[in-house]
């Protein structure tokens, strides 16, 4: 390989397309005349072949064809047709209303129609189709016959031979290469010569991790003589932990999955990440793959309270989501129900073109005009997420921590139950005795004493109990802590007085910066039970945290206004360990909040000020005495003891709690029942909503309700056999199980058409999340069949699958244009007569700058590094890429662990052919333009790490005799030719080191694999 500088000029390409745009003119000048065809012949030709004939192959055919006459009538040609059957001709040309046909397919006054037999009417436009057809003479050309040919991608999977030949050299090939053999001996062609083994190790280091090959490494393979070298080094790559991230990459292109909801208000999803981390540990792990399919379809039903069942459902929430449709717009408006039906539909559309391949979503508002997917089946397919949302849902990683909670939350339950029945005894047993001292304990705690007129922090108003709200305090310096101190608000407004928007659930963190991003401290979590009101008493909280700097509030139950909810606090006091309260008049920082001073605004949540009751201690205590001594002589002492002891089981209990590890979060697809930042099901507590079939996808207009079902035009049926009884789960794990279903063809089918493409570019398929008629035919559908049999019953292995595909002479093939023949008759490379040329993806181009600069950190999982600065987090979040430091340490891990962005995407990123997170991105655009050498070489990023490229090239070479060499192994992992060096080291000469490092960066040899 040579050294080459890429070179863009948008005068060539000029000089390019103007020959053609001549060349069309003097053809559009010179062709003669051509008459237009007869005005009665050709609108109905027209109309038969695109409209006619293909609602007559999927609506009656399966009926009404040759070997199959119902009402014997047949569709199958137009002699057949217009003999009609047992009840005469079906049509009268030019007669709609005299038509057989167009009554059958009329619905009815109750929106019924005799045809389709046992389905739903045709839409209204197909019908009208019907209709202009008749009338203008029902014209169905001769030749045009119709059959029940099943396209290539729904038949079944099926064993396959390898091509019987009686070439002597395909009998010492792989079946990968027999059948790549087979069709180029067809054509006279043959493989290109094996490539170079520093090609092939910089191949394989790129497909099988993403990573470049160090220059180490790469003498070390060349020098290798050990006939079995290559394969051994398949066998290295693939058992790297950094496979699984290169894969990982590839597949989270595919679920367009992202870190922000997208939309309007593209707010940030900070537990996104477990979900990428489950990913890159099942490629590393070698997850069978339909254990992998299921997992993250139902994982929580088939492998329940184990991590990767939970984690794995951020696939169904892995793409945007509408935060302004569904936080701050009801269910039960017209823009609340389109927001639900629209995110049904992303993971309807998610599911099938992932794992199927198959665009499902183009029936949702008629049936699939090429595909055999009728609009019901759709809807039912629908029906099976009907009770999910996105939200972060709680688990915990430890099994013994999941073990404790679970059992320490059923005692909670018992207790409270326990509880409840003992305050209905002694309430009983009290009468109006005890109620008389309950009323003077009430009208004490409640009377009037210190009211000031600075009320405290309001949050802004929502619509339901369960929007989050958070309010937080800057404190002067890192502290440690001792207690926290939350004074409630006194306001009549409404008459609810002492506690006015107290939480009713809510936590306390501790950060060491400002977005609680970084060092963040559970200091108490009280979200798993309402908390009482407490009045005006102040809710003191113990804390032992050390080197705190910001303490937050978040409420996730809010307290209820009127008919609305909100966040309330008269002061909140942090004590350090000193006694000191240092809250006082520092900065305070809200989600939102109501500024009207000098009532409510955030100042007054730290100005000292906070209402305290009249009653003093010691009169409370005389009245609670009181009712202890009413207590004590009309209940048995036996319930009072069970009173005490279960009040004290729930306080032991709660303090367990607390000491437990905090619950980890992973934003997934969950059932939602109001405990969080939206409504979600709400009341019906996960019941499934109902799903109607939309006539033409308009939520405004129902027709019938649907029930759960996959589709029907695979070979295995899609009746999921559920119980009338069945939960929300057992939708999502008889979903998982048909789509992993051995004799689902295009699971199979998919997985080993998206591993090919990512070893040769294009997939046997070129249409990778597209098998229907509107996608392509695969180039070699003997070996794509082949290579899914032999998948599916070998164990499901992806390594197995990579190592099968890499170690065939067709992957090790050179990638030049070598031979004129092959390139005239097979320019796009479809029969592999050479291995496909590919440029880095912009990941790859970004780790490999980060290697050969020295800085990359290889540290796996965990929270997302963020390579940009937020503002105005609180209402909808602005990414300042350009105010990143690119030298900040944090943000120099592998690019796949990096925050994705959905509005704003990473520029450097996105002028390399980066994949969008708002769709999904089956197989990335690989453009060359002048933009991305301008990136190359000027981008901050570029900039900075050429400075830590040349430092550390001036300590392997101090002397600049040798900086050149050095610089060419770490970034090319070789040597420079003589005339390399000598070009080189004038330029290094003239323009320092920093520049001939971004000059090596900006070279074909390093943004190509090969």
């Amino acid at each position: 390989m040579h050294f080459k500088l890429r070179r863009f000029t948008r005068l060539s390409a000029s000089f390019l397309v103007l020959p053609f745009v001549l060349l069309a003119v003097v053809v559009w000048v010179s062709l003669p005349a051509v008459a237009a065809p007869p005005s009665g012949d050709a609108p109905d030709l027209v109309t038969f072949h695109r409209d006619i004939a293909p609602l007559l192959q999927q609506h009656c055919l399966r009926c009404h064809h040759s070997n199959e006459r119902h009402g014997g009538l047949s569709f199958s040609n137009s002699a057949e047709f217009l003999k009609g059957g047992d009840s005469g001709p079906v049509v009268v040309p030019g007669e709609p209303n005299k038509s057989l046909l167009l009554h059958a397919i009329s619905p009815d006054s109750k929106g019924k129609a005799a045809m389709p037999d046992g389905g739903l009417p045709l839409p209204a436009d197909a019908i009208e189709q019907f209709r202009n057809w008749i009338s203008a003479g029902a014209n169905w050309p001769a030749d045009h016959n119709l059959t029940l040919e099943t396209w290539w991608s729904f038949k079944p999977l099926n064993q396959v031979a390898l091509p019987s030949t009686q070439l002597a050299e395909q009998s010492t090939l792989g079946p990968i290469d027999q059948f790549l053999l087979a069709r180029l001996k067809q054509k006279g062609l043959d493989f290109s010569p094996e490539a170079d083994r520093r090609t092939l190790i910089r191949r394989l280091s790129f497909d099988l991790t993403g990573l470049p090959p160090t220059f180490a490494e790469t003498e070390a393979f060349i020098a290798d003589e050990h006939p079995q070298a290559y394969e051994h080094l398949v066998d290295k790559l693939l058992a790297s932990p950094h496979y699984g991230e290169r894969q990982a990459q590839h597949w989270l292109d595919v679920v367009h999955y992202g870190e922000t909801h997208g939309y309007d208000k593209d707010k940030m999803r900070p537990n996104a990440w477990p979900y990428r981390d489950y990913v890159i540990r099942a490629f590393n792990e070698d997850k069978p793959y339909g254990q992998f399919v299921r997992e993250q379809i139902a994982g929580d039903v088939l492998a329940p309270n184990s991590v990767d069942g939970i984690e794995a459902l951020g696939f169904i929430a892995a793409g945007p989501w509408d935060y302004i449709g569904h936080a701050e717009v009801s269910e039960e408006k017209i823009d609340g129900k389109v927001a639900r039906h629209l995110d049904r539909d992303d993971m309807v559309r998610n599911t099938f073109e992932t794992f199927c391949s198959l665009t499902v979503g183009c029936a949702q508002c008629h049936d699939h005009k090429f595909d055999p997917i009728q609009q019901v089946d759709y809807y039912r397919v629908q029906s099976l997420f009907a009770a999910l949302d996105r939200a972060d849902r709680p688990y915990d990683r430890n099994p013994q921590t999941r073990e404790q909670r679970q059992h320490l939350l059923a005692r909670q339950a018992a207790a409270n139950a326990e509880l409840a029945q003992n305050v209905t005894e002694i309430n009983r047993l009290g009468g109006d005795a005890l109620k008389q001292i309950e009323s003077q304990i009430a009208a004490a705690e409640k009377s009037q004493g210190t009211r000031p007129p600075e009320h405290g922090y309001h949050s802004a108003i929502a619509n339901s109990n369960d929007v989050v709200k958070w309010a937080q305090v800057e404190l002067p310096a890192p502290t440690s802590l001792q207690r926290i101190v939350l004074n409630p608000c006194f306001d009549d407004f409404n008459g609810i007085g002492e506690g006015f928007g107290f939480p009713v659930r809510y936590h306390l963190e501790g950060a060491t910066n400002q977005e609680f991003t970084e060092g963040v401290t559970l200091l108490v979590d009280r979200t798993l039970a309402d908390q009482p009101n407490p009045g005006i008493d102040p809710v003191t909280i113990l804390v032992k945290a050390d080197g705190i700097r910001y303490v937050r509030i978040t409420a996730t139950k809010l307290a209820t206004r009127k008919d609305d909810y909100i966040l309330a606090l008269s002061e909140m006091q942090i004590f350090n360990d000193d006694g000191t309260n240092v809250a006082v008049g520092r900065p305070v920082t809200a989600l939102d909040s109501i500024e009207a001073p000098g009532r409510w605004r955030k100042a007054n949540l730290v100005d000292n000020i906070y209402p305290q009751s009249a009653v003093t201690r010691e009169q409370l205590d005389e009245l609670t005495q009181s009712r202890e001594t009413l207590l004590s002589k009309v209940v048995p002492a036996e319930t009072l003891t069970a009173l005490h002891r279960t009040q004290q089981e729930l306080a032991d209990i709660q303090r367990d709690l607390e000491k437990l590890p905090p619950v980890q979060r992973v934003y997934a697809g969950t059932v939602h029942t109001g405990a969080g930042t939206f409504r979600g099901t709400g009341a019906n507590g996960g019941k499934p909503r109902k799903v109607m079939l939309l006539d033409r996808g308009d939520v405004t207009r129902p027709t019938v309700e649907v029930t759960p079902a996959a589709l029907n035009c695979l070979p295995i049926s899609g009746d999921l056999s559920l119980p009338e009884s069945h939960t929300e789960g057992d939708r999502r794990a008889a979903l998982a199980n048909w789509l992993s279903h051995r004799e689902n063809p295009l699971v199979w089918r998919s997985i080993v058409n998206r591993i090919w493409q990512s070893h040769f570019g294009t997939g046997i398929v070129d249409t990778p999340n597209d098998f229907g008629r509107m996608g392509g035919e695969p180039s070699h559908p003997e070996l794509l069949d082949w290579l899914a049999v032999d998948f599916r019953d070998s164990g499901e292995s992806l390594k197995r699958l990579h190592r099968q595909i890499v170690v065939s002479r067709a992957y090790r093939q050179q990638s030049a244009h070598n031979n004129p023949l092959a390139t005239e008759f097979d320019p796009d490379n479809r029969l592999l007569w050479r291995q496909q040329r590919r440029r880095l993806d912009a990941e790859e181009v970004r780790d490999a700058m980060l290697m050969t600069s020295g800085l990359l950190n290889l540290d796996m999982g965990g929270p997302s590094f963020q390579d940009f600065v937020v503002e105005k987090p609180e209402h909808s979040p602005h990414y300042e890429y350009a105010r990143h430091d690119p030298l900040d340490p944090k943000s120099h891990r592998r690019s796949v662990y990096r925050m994705i962005v959905r509005s704003q995407t990473q520029p450097f990123l996105t002028v390399l052919d980066c994949a969008d997170p708002s769709m999904q991105v089956p197989r990335r655009n690989e453009t060359i333009s002048p933009l991305q050498a301008l990136s190359l070489l000027n981008n901050r990023l570029s900039l900075a790490l050429a400075g830590q490229l040349a430092e550390r090239v001036r300590r392997i070479a101090p002397d600049t005799s040798g900086q050149v060499a050095a610089a060419f192994r770490l970034a090319l992992s070789r040597t420079p030719t003589r005339q390399e060096q000598e070009i080189l080291d004038q330029y290094l000469a003239a323009h320092n080191l920093e520049n001939l490092c971004r000059l090596l960066w900006n070279a074909n040899e390093f943004v190509f694999v090969d």
